[in-house]
């Protein structure tokens, strides 16, 4: 049996700001490595070994798969990769939700964040939060400015089917630790979820998700481990 351990970074600095953040690279609050910590405390309860980490490019999600490496006290190789970054949120990005929500209305808002296939206004390709003069990004050659969870499902579970999915069929246990769209991504295939409720997938911040499988790739089990902090794992809906 495989266990495949999805895991949105803990708390980051604008999480806590609650602004859109996108593929801006910022760190973790004081709560997120708190969150982080506790993480790796309770995958250690699991007292299994892990044949492969992943994670994106960005430091919240590095910085919380390297502290549950420490709490684990082991040191695994990661690979970083584009494909895993959060959805890019476009001119959105940097602002606050609650200012937005309200200009907006209700109904725009919940569109441009919630939906399958609307994405945001595109980011100006000169903002101060474009990744396009980033030197993480030289080698990409299509660097979005803006994106639905559509696109965002579009990069990440290609790679996953590419570079993960045999690795759980072979029994090997995987770590992700990337963002709330991310998962939200792979969870719409993994439990196969309909464009229409992938809306309902919530993914709380810095609580892993395990989730196993046969060799067949059929999951057996599906959970939060800090049942505290749980949100419903929505399934073939």
């Amino acid at each position: 049996m495989g266990k495949l351990i999805a895991i949105r970074h803990g708390q980051s600095t604008w999480n806590a700001e609650n602004r859109f953040t996108g593929w801006v690279d910022v760190d973790l609050s004081e709560k997120g490595v708190d969150e982080a910590e506790k993480s790796g405390k309770l995958i250690k309860e699991l007292n299994i070994d892990f044949d492969m980490c992943f994670t994106s490019y960005l430091k919240r999600a590095i910085n919380t798969l390297e502290i549950i490496l420490e709490v684990l006290g082991k040191k695994y190789k990661y690979t970083k990769n584009w494909e895993l970054n959060e959805r890019h949120y476009g001119a959105l990005t940097g602002l606050n939700k609650a200012e937005i929500k309200k200009k907006l209305g209700e109904e725009q808002f919940r569109k441009y964040r919630r939906s399958w296939n609307i994405p945001p206004p595109s980011l100006e390709k000169d903002s101060e939060y474009s990744s396009r003069n980033d030197k993480l990004y030289k080698e990409l050659k299509k660097i979005p400015d803006t994106e639905s969870l559509k696109d965002t499902y579009n990069r990440v579970v290609p790679f996953y089917e590419k570079n993960i999915e045999k690795y759980i069929k072979s029994e090997k246990n995987i770590i992700i630790s990337a963002h709330g769209n991310t998962i939200r991504a792979l969870g719409k295939k993994i439990f196969n979820i309909s464009d229409k409720n992938i809306n309902l997938l919530e993914i709380p911040t810095g609580n892993p998700l395990v989730i196993d499988f046969d060799n067949s790739g059929k999951i057996l089990g599906k959970r939060y481990l800090d049942q505290s902090r749980k949100k419903d794992i929505i399934t073939n809906t």
